[in-house]
């Protein structure tokens, strides 16, 4: 025989606020930005202003390859934006929630 711990109403918001697969894996890929501590030197960086790839490497002191990599996947993860300026193509934060998200992890992490 099984033997089940919660009670009805437990039961019921767990089946009702569960996301749903998709909602999952997209959650997952949200938080997937926040996974790699370079993405999140670049992502604090961007947080106060438009950067390029030349200024992000030379005061994070990571290579250009490595930055544009990275910008790429953020791209990818819809969390920066790009503008072209002339020849040269300036970084943003694509939604100040990124760095709120951010900002809740660094308070998370002083009360553990």
């Amino acid at each position: 025989m099984e033997y089940v711990t919660i009670d009805d109403n437990t039961l019921f918001n767990l089946q009702y606020y569960m996301p749903n697969k998709d909602s999952l894996r997209q959650l997952a890929n949200i938080f997937g930005i926040f996974a790699d501590e370079t993405r999140l030197k670049i992502l604090s960086a961007l947080s106060l202003g438009e950067m390029c790839v030349n200024d992000l490497s030379k005061y994070l002191n990571i290579n250009q390859t490595t930055i544009s990599h990275q910008l790429r996947l953020l791209r990818n993860f819809d969390a920066v934006r790009d503008k072209k300026k002339k020849k040269i193509v300036l970084y943003s934060v694509k939604n100040d929630l990124i760095a709120e998200i951010m900002s809740m992890g660094v308070d998370y992490l002083q009360i553990m």
